[in-house]
């Protein structure tokens, strides 16, 4: 298992979690209570008049004496169904509240989240506690929950019940509770781990499944599909492992309680008919000990297999309450402000893994308003150099400002506001395209969405659509291709107006004529901004202030195109090779 997996809460703060959030909503929870306890109670008259029917039939009383308690059987069944509804609803209301108020803090908090704990997490681990995790929990409050105070109460009343016909009945029944309270703890110490290492189980199923997908391209181009259908195999087979030991340990659970019920029925049934022997009890009375009895399994078993789902939804509560309770990263007392819109990279060390940097002593300046070019060979250190400058990861060692402030003196939160980072993974929002624009600027106009969209030359396809900025797009709505999802953050970046930009390779998915048509649209995006452009195509370094050529994690050289061409470098080599696959391709 990864050791870098987000936080998990212990069962103890999980628990207080649960009771800070219910405490809002007391007066519905023991409404819920009262009316399932009242359910509960009318059901418990089922039994005995049962019994009463017997008496009349052993004792052969006239057929009329039997009207009475049929209908009140009637009555009985009507007066608990509805009841117990009406108390299931106000249970499952109160779980889907506490639930909802769950998710909101969970979201808020992941959100929150520094890039690079959720990256060495991986993302099937945030991916699998937001979905998986949620849908055990959301089980649980809408089934579970309501089935278990139902269940418990039965359990209680119907003892009293019992113990009312006589108490040698109670005595009799309580012959059950040693095998299923030694079952109970015996399940409890033994799911508890075996859940929890499940759900972490299916976390790490789900960052394979998307590493996997997410690089088809990749793995189909180095011809590694075989290695990667094994790393699924293998993770999937431990999935499969786990979960065949819950259901093993799970079988021998029910095996257990169906031997209390067994003994526990058995020693009544002899109860009743020595009693009835010995004259201390009727029939009808011994009828209705052993209906008692026999009405107890169900919600026994419910109560105890809820175990089951209890341990199921604790582990998954714990994943989220973990994420939902990490403290949001540490800003400064009194946040830097940048004095321009410069950066400087001094001296920078970057490892991604003890002994194995992958930047070593990088120095890198961008003047106000400039425009450079990041250049050099796939693994040479571009995306990670980005990354280091937008603060998305602090560096091993070395010095980076921005506008003359260190990053740790700006926070988070000014740093994202001085620095954005635009990749080539671009997402876009299900809803209205208008909505999906105002992310970056909630109270901007009409206007200014259009004004955006015509500097990215995007305001003649958006007004095209069905509904023009109405349109619906992202998930379930208008498809929009590759260009376009580009040109909608490139809108964004103008709306949300950072004085510096990163652009990591955001042309790199389009095809040839999208990639020249979001080349315009970047210049014009970036115009009056200083900004570093990690360039996938380089058009994109020729035209640039100036370029920096990184190989191996080192700042090889630095200069203008016509300057590092004419040098015949690393540069120039690069623009050769470029130069003769464009002649080729044309």
């Amino acid at each position: 298992m990864s050791a870098n997996l987000l936080p998990t809460a212990t069962p103890a703060r999980t628990r207080a979690v649960v009771r800070e959030m219910v405490r809002p909503h007391r007066k519905l929870a023991v409404t819920a209570f009262v009316v399932i306890l009242a359910g509960t109670a009318v059901g418990l008259a089922t039994a005995p008049l049962l019994g009463r029917i017997v008496d009349i039939v052993v004792s052969r009383s006239p057929v009329g004496d039997i009207t009475l308690p049929v209908i009140l059987l009637g009555l009985t069944a009507v007066g608990q169904g509805a009841l117990t509804g009406l108390g299931t609803n106000l249970v499952a209301r109160v779980g889907e509240r506490v639930l909802a108020r769950l998710r909101e803090r969970f979201i808020d908090r992941a959100l929150r989240l520094p890039l690079e704990q959720v990256e060495r997490a991986g993302s099937g681990d945030l991916t699998s506690r937001v979905t998986d995790d949620v849908t055990v929990i959301a089980e649980a409050v809408r089934d579970a929950l309501p089935a278990l105070a139902r269940a418990s109460l039965t359990i209680a009343l119907t003892l009293g019940g019992i113990a009312v016909l006589d108490w040698r009945f109670l005595l009799a029944a309580l012959l059950a509770v040693p095998i299923q309270a030694h079952t109970v703890r015996w399940y409890a110490g033994t799911a508890a781990p075996l859940y929890a290492r499940q759900r972490v189980t299916v976390g790490v199923l789900s960052h394979q499944l998307l590493d996997t997908i997410g690089a088809g391209q990749t793995v189909r181009a180095f011809r590694i599909a075989n290695e990667h259908l094994g790393r699924v195999g293998r993770k999937s087979q431990g999935a499969i492992d786990i979960a065949l030991r819950a259901a093993r340990l799970w079988t021998r659970f029910y095996g257990r309680l169906n031997l209390a019920e067994f003994v526990g029925l058995g020693a009544v049934l002899t109860t009743g008919f020595l009693l009835v022997r010995s004259g201390d009890v009727s029939v009808g009375t011994a009828t209705a000990a052993a209906l008692y009895f026999h009405g107890l399994f169900n919600p026994i078993n419910v109560a105890l297999a809820l175990v089951d789902d209890a341990q199921a939804a604790m582990a998954s509560l714990a994943r989220l309450v973990g994420v939902a309770e990490t403290p949001p990263p540490a800003e400064p007392a009194e946040p830097a402000t940048p004095a321009d819109a410069s950066v400087a990279v001094t001296d920078v060390r970057h490892a991604y893994r003890a002994g194995e940097e992958v930047l070593h002593g990088v120095d890198l300046d961008l003047r106000p308003g400039e425009r450079v070019a990041l250049v050099g060979a796939s693994g040479a250190g571009k995306t990670t150099l980005a990354k280091l400058i937008a603060g998305i990861h602090a560096p091993a060692s070395g010095d980076i400002r921005v506008g003359g402030a260190h990053l740790d003196d700006l926070g988070p939160t000014a740093t994202r506001q001085a620095v954005v980072l635009v990749t080539q993974e671009v997402h876009v929002f299900a809803g209205p395209l208008a909505d999906d624009l105002r992310l970056a600027k909630a109270d901007a106009t009409d206007d200014e969405l259009a004004d955006a969209l015509e500097k990215v030359g995007a305001l003649t396809w958006v007004r095209a659509l069905p509904d023009g900025l109405a349109t619906v797009v992202g998930e379930g709505g208008h498809r929009l291709t590759t260009a376009q999802s580009q040109q909608l953050a490139l809108a964004r970046l103008v709306l949300a107006d950072p004085p510096i930009v990163i652009l990591d390779e955001a042309t790199a998915e389009a095809g040839s004529a999208g990639a020249r048509l979001l080349e315009g649209a970047s210049v014009a995006a970036l115009h009056g901004r200083s900004a570093l452009v990690v360039a996938h195509r380089l058009t994109q370094a020729a035209s640039a202030d100036r370029i920096v050529v990184l190989d191996a994690g080192r700042v090889v050289e630095s200069g203008t195109h016509d300057e590092l061409v004419t040098a015949g470098g690393h540069y120039a080599t690069l623009w050769e090779a470029w130069s003769a696959n464009r002649a080729s391709v044309k």
